[in-house]
């Protein structure tokens, strides 16, 4: 009986070792310090290379890092192992789900499920992560994962900042947050789960709440580095939802990031986080300091070349942005995302400008209008992204081209800026044909512009100035009737608004007035000579109804 008792003591002091030589790297992977947890777990695997779970959370790392096939190494490499080879079948799932095989994801998550003891809830856990931290997250199959894991083990906090994971994931803010409160509760030393209590609270667009949650956080810990991160996304979203608040908030997110890579790790990987980061705050000078900061470390690392690119675009040297953007998109193994064809186009588009950037080279426009055209392809809200683009082009008076651009995005009829867009294409269509170089006007373009003021018209009936223009374009498409409808709709939408907004637009009603009395001057003299009459009510010397008015008596 003593040799038992000495046996079994014995057996959990191993199995306590075993753990505890992972929990330094498990904390650092949680302090998202993963330069450091891969040096760590290697040490670990290199003293021991049985340790299969060692393996498993060194490839789980690479897999953060969007370095597959080294995840993929150390995944098969773990499954050989002889003490917790099973995990890795699950990293191995994940690469399935990522390659788009569910079946074989699946068929390696019940080999881990098949053996398993009814406390054993570690790997649903990260067979539940699997799903949420695939290529394309499943958030619905990792909440039927873990709830199953809950009802055999419910005060597992593990589970539940998983389950807060998915919720939050899936949508679910109630039961998210419930998940996270649990998480904590049943273990005060799990920080990440009262930090995702901030989180919901940033989604919520409860920004002042979130900031007090997260400095609670850091009253806790003032080193943990991830609640820097969120500070810096949360004052990002604030600015962007407050514009006044904008700049001061801007300044305080590029704050909070340094800090964060000061408690986590100038790693290339920490890097372009902090370089994507600085592409949603647009500070472009920073990025291009990061990007070359970047190359001298690695300058093999192909992502390099998308922030290269972005950068070289938003600060003028189109010849590098084409370039760097070139290269990166012509590679089948890098992962392009709809952003990269989105400023390729741009750059393509900005290089065939002319001087005065009135002209664009139609090959290049042709072929930027491609790469546009393959962003929304790969992701259809990236359409949204294509009114900022086209106003460019607008302002800068290259009206063809940007009716191109705005013809793309109305494509779309679920681009949230449908409505403008339409309106914009309309306009550029309509001054593309009153250049003064124009020898013709292009019809076909005139009746797309005739139907992008009525989309417009249709949406937002009280949008007087699309009335307006749809008028001035059937003026150019010589058909007086339809031409006199619209300037009399405009006269009754501005009418209806009240005497303010009439005497603003005293010039636009002459003009009304006027065009109406030309269509009806050969069929209804009385009502032409009727609206000649208010024009020269509001302007006693216009010299067009003077005359015109002669000529009908």
């Amino acid at each position: 009986m003593n040799k038992f008792k000495i046996f079994s003591l014995a057996l959990v002091a191993t199995t306590i070792a075993k753990a505890q030589e992972l929990e330094p790297a498990k904390k650092a992977i949680d302090a998202e310090q993963f330069e450091k947890a891969k040096s760590l777990l290697k040490s670990v695997i290199q003293a021991k290379p049985t340790n299969g779970k060692a393996a498993f959370l060194l490839g789980n790392i690479y897999l953060k890092q969007n370095i597959s096939d080294s995840a993929s190494i150390y995944f098969k490499k773990g499954l050989a192992a002889s003490e917790g080879a099973r995990l890795n079948n699950i990293g191995l799932g994940q690469l399935d789900l990522d390659a788009n095989n569910r079946a074989a994801a699946q068929a390696k998550f019940d080999l881990v499920i098949k053996d398993l003891k009814k406390k054993d809830t570690e790997e649903y856990v990260y067979i539940a992560r699997a799903f949420m931290n695939a290529d394309k997250p499943d958030y619905k199959s990792a909440i039927a994962v873990l709830t199953k894991a809950a009802v055999t083990n419910p005060n597992d906090a593990q589970i539940q900042l998983a389950l807060g994971d998915a919720y939050y994931g899936d949508k679910n803010q109630n039961d998210s947050y419930l998940a996270y409160r649990n998480a904590y509760q049943f273990d005060n030393t799990l920080i990440r789960a009262k930090m995702q209590l901030g989180v919901l609270l940033k989604g919520a667009k409860a920004y002042t709440e979130a900031v007090k949650a997260y400095n609670e956080v850091i009253a806790i810990n003032p080193n943990y580095g991830p609640v820097y991160r969120e500070l810096a996304e949360t004052y990002y979203l604030w600015g962007n939802n407050i514009p006044k608040t904008y700049d001061e908030n801007i300044q305080k997110a590029l704050s909070f990031y340094e800090k964060y890579l000061t408690l986590t790790d100038y790693s290339i990987n920490s890097r372009m986080r902090h370089a994507d980061f600085l592409i949603l705050a647009k500070d472009y000078k920073a990025l291009e300091l990061e990007a070359n900061k970047m190359k001298e470390l690695d300058g093999v690392n192909p992502r390099i070349l998308r922030y290269l690119g972005y950068s070289a675009y938003e600060n003028g040297n189109v010849d590098v942005a084409l370039k760097s953007l070139q290269d990166y998109t012509a590679n089948a193994n890098n992962k392009i995302i709809p952003r990269d064809y989105l400023y390729l186009g741009q750059a393509k588009i900005k290089k065939g400008a002319s001087a005065d950037g009135k002209m664009i080279d139609p090959t290049q426009l042709a072929s930027g209008i491609a790469d546009l055209k393959k962003a929304i392809e790969m992701e259809p809200l990236a359409a949204n992204e294509l009114n900022e683009i086209g106003k460019k082009l607008y302002d800068q008076k290259a009206f063809a081209a940007a009716a191109v651009v705005f013809e793309l995005a109305v494509a779309n009829p679920n681009s949230k800026n449908y409505l403008i867009d339409n309106f914009y294409l309309g306009n550029s269509l309509y001054y593309d044909n009153t250049r003064k170089d124009i020898v013709k006007a292009d019809p076909i373009a005139l009746q797309k512009a005739d139907v992008a003021f009525g989309n417009v018209i249709t949406a937002s009936p009280t949008t007087q100035d699309a009335y307006l223009f749809r008028a001035r374009t059937n003026r150019l498409l010589e058909n007086d009737e339809m031409m006199a409808t619209y300037y009399q709709q405009y006269i009754d939408v501005v009418t209806a608004k009240g005497e303010e907004e009439v005497t603003k637009n005293k010039a636009k009603f002459i003009e009304s007035y006027n065009n109406i009395a030309s269509a009806l001057a050969n069929t209804d003299k009385t009502k032409a000579k009727e609206m000649l009459s208010k024009t020269l009510a509001l302007d006693p010397a216009n010299a067009y109804a003077l005359e015109a008015m002669k000529l009908l008596k």
